[in-house]
């Protein structure tokens, strides 16, 4: 809805990688150095770990637009708790091999995928996504597999992404020494700098069509980094809903106060619920005791009372705040209107946008 009312012709901050959002920051320029030096060692393996949301998917997906299909067979797999057999069969489909055959067996047809691959004039490279997941067992699987050569020339690399806990794994197991020897780079994918959020928020901005509207101040972007971290997809998740709020409120320009707003309702949506009170349980047969009412007059209220004025002052205040939801109301039913006539118009843009 925010993207019609700012003129853009897609959503800019969504949650889901997408490589054509790919934004050079300094930690990733770093591990796309590492990538490219370990695919012109052509062995070994390259590890990159990095905290949720940190972009590991986007660097992967950047990665793979980049390199050239004619030279590189690339299996691509994400790791679920996969265990040993898991992952060779896995392997093997990533090679066309039926994964149905006994260990022994399968090992031996990997290894003939593997040499036909390389007859055809091409590497092999495995990347393991969500490393952390994967057993020990799993882990000393993929160093048996980077044992196959041809010629004196390893016919498989392996790439492993993971969060920051892979590399508990990796220096925790001692029977991953031989892998860990087998590691040639690793890097770990930093937070942005508040220096860095101007620009990549821009740059989100400006691929689906920004015009310079909305625009953010000094303290909306300290702001911004401040909630997030720096993290990519928590800076989107902020980003969007500040973009929804801007719409809604007819803001061009945001400042540290809408950031703040919009903070303190994501921060309410994902607090946990109040605990539910315990429920009463009485007995089937016991008769709830009665009132006793006693003669006289009734006693002195506890608290005092309110007084016409006290009312009145509180009328207006429910007032208020009536008309300002009627108004907050209006303005996202006419926003819902403009989205819908404008969609068939969008969605053309962005066709045209993705053929080209």
């Amino acid at each position: 809805m925010y993207d019609t009312h700012y003129g853009l012709t897609g959503r800019p901050f969504q949650l889901t990688p997408d490589p054509s959002f790919w934004f050079d920051t300094a930690t990733h320029r770093k591990a796309m150095a590492y990538l490219g030096y370990g695919l012109a060692q052509g062995e070994g393996f390259i590890v990159i770990t990095g905290d949720p949301g940190a972009g590991k998917t986007t660097l992967v997906g950047h990665l793979m637009g980049r390199i050239d299909r004619e030279r590189l067979h690339v299996i691509h797999i994400v790791s679920t708790q996969v265990d040993s057999a898991d992952l060779l069969g896995l392997v093997a489909a990533g090679l066309g091999i039926a994964a149905t055959l006994p260990k022994a067996q399968l090992l031996t047809a990997i290894e003939r995928g593997l040499h036909a691959v390389a007859r055809g004039g091409k590497r092999t490279l495995l990347i393991v996504d969500e490393a952390q997941s994967l057993p020990v067992e799993s882990l000393e699987e993929l160093r048996m597999l980077s044992n196959f050569q041809a010629g004196g020339y390893p016919l498989l690399q392996i790439f492993l992404l993971g969060q920051p806990e892979f590399r508990h794994v990796l220096h925790g197991a001692g029977s991953l020494e031989q892998l860990r020897q087998r590691v040639i780079a690793m890097h770990h994918l930093e937070p942005m700098g508040v220096e860095e959020v101007e620009a990549y928020l821009i740059h989100r901005l400006t691929v689906v069509g920004w015009d310079g509207r909305p625009s953010f101040d000094e303290g909306a972007i300290a702001a911004l980094h401040a909630w997030s971290g720096g993290v990519p997809r928590r800076l989107n998740q902020l980003a969007a809903r500040l973009m929804l709020h801007g719409a809604i409120e007819g803001i061009e320009r945001f400042e540290a106060r809408d950031v703040e707003t919009v903070t303190a309702e994501l921060d309410a949506d994902m607090a946990p619920p109040a605990p539910l009170p315990e429920p009463v349980v009485r007995p089937l047969d016991a008769a709830a005791p009665r009132p006793i009412r006693a003669e006289g007059p009734p006693p002195p209220p506890s608290q005092p009372m309110a007084t016409d004025s006290m009312l009145e002052r509180r009328v207006a205040e429910l007032e208020g705040r009536l008309e300002e939801q009627d108004a907050a109301l209006r303005r996202v039913l006419t926003l819902l209107v403009d989205w819908v006539e404008g969609e068939p118009r969008a969605e053309k843009t962005v066709l045209r946008g993705s053929a080209a």
